[in-house]
């Protein structure tokens, strides 16, 4: 069976029918290579560890502490996270925090229809015990600060990945669900500075702001992976149809079990 090449000159990627593996990596000397757990069984993707970064998306306090909001399905996330971590860093692949930290420019040109999605209980008229906050930008109890404003508790790590924090890791502030939407993006010049080729996702919400980074980073031409167990999502039926969507056309899918028994090719 004839093998397939396909995409810019720059940054080909090359299946090979015979062994059903995606070959992400290029010429690196540095290659690691996984098993795929959505999509057509058997499929394996090599990529190039030293050009590839792994961004854990909003495990901030504001969504996983239960103070903010219940989360259980982002804690549920925590532990094979720290996995990836620590199989990331064995690797050589750089580690980015992705979390919102509004400024108040961010705040004076925020669209409405993004300010919208955390403005739910002011539009219904109804403000649970559990969330006593009206928006981006609101003053949170219990100084806990401005809602998901920079340097504040709540849009600080939540602690039991904090700890997993080191000193080489990048960290990245957004202003929207997508930490890729403009070329402006602090996440978007850090992947051009470190020359990144593929990012490996972690976070929450699966079908939200990790799927908006997601994306966009699909669209702008970077290698896409999620890490489906390391993501967590409430919505019913969301994250089904997240693994699809990927899996079938934004890139690949794997889990923390088959990511971190991924080897040196």
């Amino acid at each position: 069976m004839t093998d397939i090449s396909f995409g810019p000159s720059t940054r080909p990627w090359h299946y090979s029918k015979t062994t059903k593996t995606f070959d992400l990596s290029g010429d690196s000397k540095n290659k690691l290579q996984f098993s795929a757990t959505e999509g057509p069984s058997g499929t394996q993707v090599t990529i190039a560890a030293d050009s590839t970064a792994l961004v854990i998306v909003d495990m901030q306090n504001f969504f996983l502490d239960a103070r903010c909001m219940e989360h259980k399905e982002g804690l549920a996330a925590i532990d094979p996270t720290i996995k990836v971590i620590e199989k990331c860093r064995a690797a050589g692949i750089q580690v980015i925090w992705l979390n919102w930290g509004l400024t108040e420019h961010d705040m004076e040109t925020m669209p409405g229809g993004v300010q919208r999605g955390f403005m739910k209980d002011e539009i219904a008229a109804s403000t649970s015990e559990l969330r006593p906050w009206m928006g981006l930008g609101a003053e949170l109890p219990d100084d806990q600060g401005r809602c998901l404003f920079a340097d504040t508790w709540n849009a600080d790590i939540y602690p039991p990945l904090k700890k997993h924090v080191d000193s080489s890791d990048i960290h990245c502030a957004k202003n929207r669900m997508s930490g890729l939407w403009t070329p402006e993006q602090p996440l978007w010049k850090v992947l051009e500075k470190e020359k990144i080729s593929t990012v490996l996702y972690a976070g929450v919400n699966t079908d939200q702001c990790v799927l908006g980074t997601f994306v966009d980073g699909y669209n702008a031409g970077w290698n896409s992976i999620l890490i489906d167990d390391c993501c967590g999502t409430p919505t019913l039926g969301a994250k089904e149809v997240t693994l699809l969507n990927i899996a079938s056309c934004y890139g690949f899918v794997t889990n923390s079990t088959s990511f971190s028994a991924a080897k040196a090719v």
